[in-house]
This record gives C-alpha cells, sequence and structure tokens, in this order.
C-alpha cells in the first residue's frame, strides 16, 4: 500500500514552486527551439508532459537536428543516466508492490530529489511526488507559450533568463554539501571529473561521467565504535564532562557519589 501523506506532499509542493518556477524559464526556450525546427505546437508539448526530462530533451532536439534518429535517442538516454544512481538511492524508500513503487519513482527529478533527502540518509517519498508536482505543471506550460510565443534566445540573454536553471541547481547543491560531508566529497570529485571530461567531450557527457561521484553514497558508513569512551582509561570524566558541555554541579547528587560512599551506605543499611 502506498503511504502518502498529505502534509509531506503540501511541503513538497511549497519547495518545488522555485525550481518550477525555473524550470518553466527552461521550458520556455525549448519550446521555442522546438518550433523553430519544424516541431510545430503540439509534439513539443506533448514530449515535456511525457518525458519530463529538460536535459535529455534539449539533447533530442539537437542531436536530431545534425544526426540520425539512434543517436540522438542513445544520447538522450546516456544523459537520462543519472537517474540510475539516484533510483538505487531512492529505491528502499518506495512502498508498495512494484507497480506502485514504479509509479512513485516517476517523480523522480533533480530538484525534488534533493528536497526529499532526509539526514537518516532515506528519502520522503511524499515531499519527492509534491515538488515535483508544481515542476511538471510549469514545464509543460512553459514549452507551451515558448511554443506559440517563440522567444528569441538574445531576449532571454539580455533579460538573463539563461542563467537562471543552472543558478538554482547551484543553490540546491550549495544547501546540500553543507549538512553532509559526503555529499561535499562527491561534488567536489564530480566538479573534478566534469572538469577533465569538458576538455575532451561534449557538455552532457561530461554530466553523465561526473554523477559516477554518486556513487560514495553505496560506500559503507563507518558505524560508531562502542569502544570510544574507553579508548582514554585514564581521562578524568569530570573533565570529558565539561568538554562536552556538560556542568557537573548541575548533576544528581547520586551521580556523584563516590563508589565508596555508595558502600559504605549499603552496608550500613544491611547491618
Amino acid at each position: 500500500m502506498i503511504e502518502i501523506r498529505r502534509d509531506g506532499v503540501a511541503e513538497g509542493i511549497r519547495l518545488g514552486l522555485g525550481p518550477a518556477g525555473a524550470a518553466f524559464v527552461l521550458a520556455l526556450s525549448f519550446g521555442a527551439e522546438a518550433e523553430a525546427r519544424g516541431w510545430g505546437f503540439g509534439l513539443p508539448v506533448l514530449f515535456s508532459a511525457l518525458a519530463f526530462s529538460g536535459s535529455a530533451q534539449f539533447t533530442l532536439l539537437t542531436a536530431l537536428s545534425g544526426g540520425t534518429v539512434a543517436a540522438a535517442i542513445a544520447s538522450a538516454a546516456l544523459i537520462n543516466g543519472r537517474y540510475l544512481v539516484m533510483s538505487v538511492a531512492l529505491n528502499d524508500s518506495l512502498h508498495g508492490s512494484r507497480l506502485s513503487r514504479a509509479l512513485q519513482a516517476q517523480a523522480l527529478v533533480d530538484a525534488s530529489f534533493v528536497f526529499a533527502h532526509r539526514n537518516d540518509g532515506r528519502y520522503d517519498v511524499s515531499r519527492l511526488i509534491g515538488a515535483s508536482l508544481p515542476q511538471w505543471v510549469l514545464w509543460v506550460l512553459g514549452t507551451a507559450v515558448g511554443a506559440l510565443t517563440s522567444p528569441s534566445p538574445d531576449l532571454m540573454h539580455r533579460l538573463g533568463l539563461d542563467v537562471v536553471f543552472p543558478a538554482f541547481f547551484l543553490v540546491l547543491a550549495l544547501e546540500e554539501v553543507r549538512r553532509s560531508r559526503r555529499a561535499l566529497t562527491a561534488s567536489l570529485i564530480g566538479a573534478v571529473v566534469a572538469a577533465f571530461l569538458l576538455l575532451v567531450t561534449d557538455p552532457g557527457y561530461a554530466l553523465l561521467g561526473a554523477t559516477a561521484a554518486a556513487l560514495i553514497g553505496l560506500l559503507p558508513q563507518r558505524a560508531p565504535n562502542p569502544q570510544q569512551d574507553r579508548a582514554n582509561p585514564g581521562a578524568d570524566p569530570e573533565s570529558e564532562r565539561a568538554e562536552a558541555g556538560a556542568d557537573p554541579a548541575r548533576e544528581p547528587v547520586e551521580s556523584r557519589v563516590e563508589p565508596e560512599a555508595r558502600r559504605a551506605e549499603s552496608g550500613e543499611e544491611t547491618s
């Protein structure tokens, strides 16, 4: 049974409004470019509704203009290869049968994946679905508006709308690496890999190669050491509590009674 919480969906919708606005701007460009390449109005809108993947859609649109259909489809599939890694991370947080889990996974997009992440390493599926709803609506709407109005790339550049989408995802990345050392490590590795691949290949393939850094999340985390407190047997308990921020004066009196005094009191009671 699918466990979808209304409050989680509502929170996801609220969080998804930001990337939805950025998606609308990007969809304007896609709709206008598709119309200029002879796709008309209905085809790009239908493509956005079914594919819902800006990177793959732009890749397919570009590849079709200068190559074969097979090459275009292969390029789009490679660009979306990052979702294989993301779906592995999401898998344990899905609920229900295989069909219901597959339906829940349809809400997996980049921004929603970040919003749904919890501090325990799992993902809030309700928040994931909620965050994807406004993004899908504005992505399809932006494609329709772009195909109808066909704004020129120069206009988009003068208004600064061409940098809205990457700037927003930069903010998401900074928020994620701020709270996770593992995410920081993965982002640094991904940046180095992407920078190297940009020297020898197209940006789309460089992005795909950089997603390999996310595999660091498959490494097991180090479990807490139960012997950590016994590592220094000569340490003073009072000083350890003081370093940890504890105030010995506020501790219960019983916790500060010496073992000898406890034994003496117990001996008097038994006698």
